[in-house]
């Protein structure tokens, strides 16, 4: 489905067909064994069951760029051992279907750069491509890039929402787009499998680029894969 013209979502990340690019974000490689450290234990599902979703998304398609919008993996001031294996394997994954993968460094991500070393890809503060400016999301640019672009594509929220009848409350990964100051603004749900995401109907909201009045922010739902268009926030509370 395409969101916004030149950008197509497929599942959980964005391809931009004319420049063979492949946008994802915010995997948090590692969240397991991070939530394991507080007491909860959980079945390791989410390097096999990420790797099996980046391989659907990326199958048949002409890649030549794969950007992460940061927070690739999810520790803040160490590297865990589960950080480095899933880090290392989804790394090898890309570099198979793509010769150039970007890492935009994230809120998470201050010790990113001995993975990025290791497997040879670069980590850089942002991506401008024309008129097209991607970044994490968790603070507001300045830059002439960011001044001149007139979308942006943005992680960091891990925007979700949960839709509700009279029997039951169930929660979508999804994505949002918007404007912020007259640019339009495009929000990716996260790529972590083990959790949903931020309610946007009801959480408190993390980036600088949400606090506004999202009311008029489009909805597209992801659920296995398939991409729903639910309208807008404000017809959705």
């Amino acid at each position: 489905m395409e969101i916004h013209p030149g950008i197509h979502i497929r599942d959980l990340a964005l391809y931009l067909p004319l420049v063979k690019t492949v946008i994802f974000s915010d995997f948090h490689m590692g969240y397991e064994e991070a939530i394991l450290k507080g007491g909860v234990l959980l079945p390791r599902h989410q390097l096999t069951d990420t790797l099996i979703r980046v391989k659907k998304i990326l199958a048949g398609i002409a890649v030549e760029t794969i950007i992460v919008t940061g927070d690739l993996k999810h520790e803040f001031g160490t590297i865990s051992g589960s950080e480095w294996k899933q880090s290392f394997a989804l790394l090898d994954l890309f570099v198979q279907y793509a010769p150039k993968v970007l890492l935009i460094k994230g809120n998470h991500d201050p010790v990113l750069g001995p993975i990025a070393r290791k497997k040879n890809v670069q980590i850089v503060p942002f991506v401008a491509l024309n008129d097209l400016y991607i970044c994490h999301g968790d603070i507001i640019p300045d830059n002439a890039e960011f001044l001149k672009a007139k979308t942006v594509i943005m992680g960091h929220e891990h925007p979700a929402i949960v839709l509700n009848d009279t029997a039951k409350k169930e929660q979508f990964k999804c994505f949002l787009k918007g404007t912020y100051k007259k640019k339009v603004l495009i929000v990716l749900p996260s790529f972590n499998l083990v959790t949903t995401g931020t309610n946007i109907l009801h959480d408190r909201r993390l980036s600088p680029f949400l606090q506004q009045e999202l009311g008029h922010f489009m909805v597209y739902i992801i659920e296995n894969g398939t991409v729903y268009h639910f309208g807008k926030i404000k017809d959705l509370r």
